[in-house]
């Protein structure tokens, strides 16, 4: 036996029952009710939406009606159907937010003290830095060792590592931390020697093996960091809703010292909490769930939650990538609440550093939310997930759409338009002149600018009153240049990642499947010939446009959109730039939590850098018992 495998605790077996999309199992009785204020949040989500849809059809159909609609027209008004009614949703999304801001009181004071219950905090890993992880580990288990003991808590390292070395290291990191948590035994490592079934058979794992020992479980990721005030929350407020099996929180990106990790740092803090907000007031009790920083309650996991495996060509089976959202729709089919806590603080992951890494991410969760429209009719599942499912599939079908649009509208411009007849049999002697089509095309430009800004202006507006925000900047034009200079970048790098998730959807449609491999952590950016190679579909394309719009009539409204294609590699290549190359000040793009950085954050950090030097100086393998 290994050292790891020698170090867990007695098993105890939980059933995990297999699930099927074919049939349902009973339903259990939710004790909550529906208010009549629940469906009056959800109605006005979704209302709204399709009225504003049809208004702009409309508008965009009478414009590309005035000399008669050709077939790319017809195309580009589907597609713009199809990105107006994503654009509203989210604009209406963002507005609820400001309502719930303005009409929601903060978290609700909790219930009376309940009896203390054991809970497994799984932190599944792949092949990830050790003392990254397990310093992250370390933090979070002293902080739960200080303050109020309501619940007893237990950190289970589930390792699916293949990486021999990387194990090694990965065991000697486990002994150090046992060492420092002996004789309470607070945590545990155990390596698997066949990743099955990916994280999701890593949890199941742990699960039919340990899990009857404990009540719920908090799900993280490898580079996810909760505090010890963030971690009681949840519990607390799972132990205070009878009906909830699932209760997640919205994670803050931390860790960024790239431009483009700051970008997304950026944008998540000071934008992503009133989408959140939003998105909490008309999912309410079916809400979603994001794969970590979660609790879970263990059993109505364990007996509803199995996924099962999707048929393929030829009766192959394929695994479900996209699990999370999947879960959360079999947990609600089961009777059991999914929440988002949105204004819960102290929950934190990392994002990639650089463009190239998180498109690389993305393909993976592109592949796995296609399969999503494989399930939008599986019997028994609420409507509302049925919604998120379809969410996570448009989330990436809309930049073809965006795409298309681009093209085909490009097509329109060049086509010559038929003579106009300025006077009619009617009125022979009144002349109707022809509407200037430029203006009308900028009217349309800036009402969909103005909807993409909208839900980011907004929030930035909101989150500058917090008074945090304003103790953190010391000066309204430093957070107001960082607003401008995220809004740049975004407007820059936005056109490269349509025509990447472009790829990885028409990729996931022809069933090629991305390769599994870890998320690249690193800071360290790539070379010009590989970044050339990623990028060679954006820079053609880009170049084409370019001469559109210089030979051949294209519309200079496309213009932006060109020269960030065209520059793709370069813009790819200064995303890798670190951060603090830069001038202080706007151009760094901080946020409160650079400014004034968390205290767990601040733990973590140190305990990393402690147990990165204990296990670079005591390089000896640990032998095996």
């Amino acid at each position: 036996m290994s050292y790891a495998a020698a170090h867990m605790p007695p098993r105890a077996p939980l059933a995990m029952p297999a699930q099927t999309f074919a049939k349902t199992a009973p339903v259990r009785a939710m004790t909550r009710k529906h208010h009549w204020a629940d469906r009056v949040w959800r109605v006005s989500a979704f209302i709204p939406t399709l009225f504003l849809t049809v208004v702009l059809v409309m508008s965009v159909t009478t414009y590309l009606g005035q000399g008669g609609v050709a077939v790319a027209e017809g195309f580009v008004l589907a597609l713009v159907a199809l990105t107006f009614i994503w654009l509203a949703f989210s604009v209406n999304t963002a507005c609820l937010g400001l309502l719930r801001v303005a009409l929601v009181r903060g978290t609700p004071a909790p219930r009376a003290p309940h009896s203390p219950r054991d809970i497994a905090l799984l932190v599944p890993v792949y092949n990830e830095t050790p003392w990254e992880v397990f310093g992250n580990a370390s933090a979070m288990l002293k902080e739960l060792t200080t303050g109020t003991q309501a619940d007893h808590y237990t950190l289970f390292i589930l390792s699916d590592t293949r990486d021999v070395k990387v194990a090694a290291v990965e065991e000697r990191a486990f002994a150090a931390l046992n060492v420092e948590f002996y004789p309470h035994r607070r945590v545990y490592y155990r390596r698997r020697a066949d990743n099955t079934d990916k994280k999701v058979g890593n949890i199941t794992d742990w699960i039919e093996n340990w899990g009857a020992a404990y009540e719920a479980m908090v799900v993280l990721d490898a580079d996810s960091l909760m505090s010890g005030a963030a971690i009681r929350q949840l519990a607390q407020a799972l132990a205070d809703d009878p009906d909830a099996g699932l209760i997640q929180s919205r994670p803050t990106l931390i860790g960024a010292t790239t431009l483009f990790g700051r970008v997304q740092q950026f944008s998540n803090t000071v934008y992503g909490w009133l989408s959140a907000e939003g998105l909490t007031s008309w999912a309410q009790h079916e809400g979603n769930y994001w794969g970590h920083n979660a609790i879970i309650r263990t059993r109505a996991f364990a007996e509803s939650a199995r996924l099962p495996y999707l048929r393929g060509r030829r009766g192959a089976q394929h695994l479900i990538l996209s699990h999370d959202f999947v879960e959360a729709g079999m947990l609600r089919r089961a009777g059991w609440a999914v929440r988002l806590l949105p204004r819960l603080s102290g929950s934190f992951e990392e994002t990639p550093q650089t463009l190239i890494d998180y498109v690389i991410r993305d393909r993976r969760w592109c592949h796995g939310n296609m399969q999503h429209l494989r399930l939008l009719a599986a019997r028994g599942f609420h409507v509302i997930s049925r919604v998120h499912l379809l969410q996570g599939a448009l989330a990436f079908l809309m930049s073809p759409a965006w795409l298309a649009v681009v093209i085909l509208w490009s097509y329109v411009g060049t086509t010559p338009a038929p003579p106009s007849a300025y006077f009619s049999s009617s009125n022979p002697l009144m002349p109707v002149w022809p509407i200037e089509q430029t203006d009308v095309a900028w009217i349309y430009l800036i009402f969909v600018y103005g909807m993409l800004l909208f839900p980011k202006a907004v929030g930035a507006v909101l989150f500058g009153l917090r008074r945090r925000t304003r103790a953190a900047y010391g000066s309204g034009r430093m957070y107001v240049g960082s607003i401008l200079f995220e809004l740049f970048l975004s407007v820059l790098y936005a056109p490269i990642m349509m025509v990447q998730q472009t790829k990885a959807t028409i990729w996931a449609v022809l069933g090629r499947q991305p390769a599994w491999s870890p998320q690249n952590r690193g800071t360290a950016g790539y070379g010009w010939a590989e970044t050339m190679r990623f990028h060679w579909v954006e820079t053609v394309l880009g170049a084409a446009l370019l001469g559109g719009v210089i030979f051949a009539n294209v519309s200079w409204l496309i213009l932006p959109i060109a020269i960030s294609l065209a520059a793709a590699v370069p813009l790819s290549r200064l995303s890798a730039l670190p951060i603090a190359r830069l001038a202080q000040g706007a151009l760094q793009l901080n946020t409160p939590d650079t400014l004034i950085e968390p205290r767990i954050v601040r733990l973590a950090r140190q305990e990393r850098a402690a147990l990165r030097e204990t296990l670079q100086n005591d390089p000896a393998p640990i032998a095996a018992e």
